[in-house]
């Protein structure tokens, strides 16, 4: 079993999808509007229309989802940019050169909830990890991380 993608709603997909491609890198792939019986059975929602792309890295191993739901528009929770709420709070992106990644998530206007810190001891077989969160456009916690 592998991890497929990683989905996040948003508000704004274009801005969304150029924050990504410019923090982060990953390159626009699938696009469609996603309507009908199909989506409204999988989601619970009556009437479901949504805009879907996927964003990859070059790697494309898991991808992450962006949709944005045209009907019925969802609503933000301010809770949910803490990172004790309860729920799917982050997920974290790897990199080789930490502080060049901070420079591309500054520059593509992030939002770092701290500068990069270290972790104060080995995690698994992985070594030493240094870290930061950060917030998308739309007040997502996501993470970007390096391994020495």
């Amino acid at each position: 079993m592998r991890i497929d993608h990683v989905n996040i709603v948003v508000t704004d997909m274009e801005r969304s999808v150029r924050f990504y491609a410019e923090a982060l890198g990953l390159r626009r792939g699938f696009e469609k509007i996603l309507e009908g019986p199909w989506i409204e059975t999988v989601t619970g929602l009556l009437g479901a229309r949504a805009h879907c792309v996927f964003m990859a890295p070059d790697d494309a191993a898991t991808r992450l989802e962006l949709i944005q739901y045209l009907t019925p528009e969802g609503e933000s929770i301010p809770a949910n940019r803490l990172p004790q709420t309860v729920g799917l709070r982050h997920f974290g992106f790897l990199v080789e050169d930490l502080d060049a990644a901070v420079e591309r998530l500054r520059g593509a206007g992030a939002v770092l909830i701290s500068e990069p810190v270290e972790v104060p001891f080995q995690v698994g077989r992985l070594g030493r990890k240094r870290l930061c969160y950060f917030h998308d456009p739309d007040g997502v916690v996501l993470e970007v991380a390096a391994y020495e």
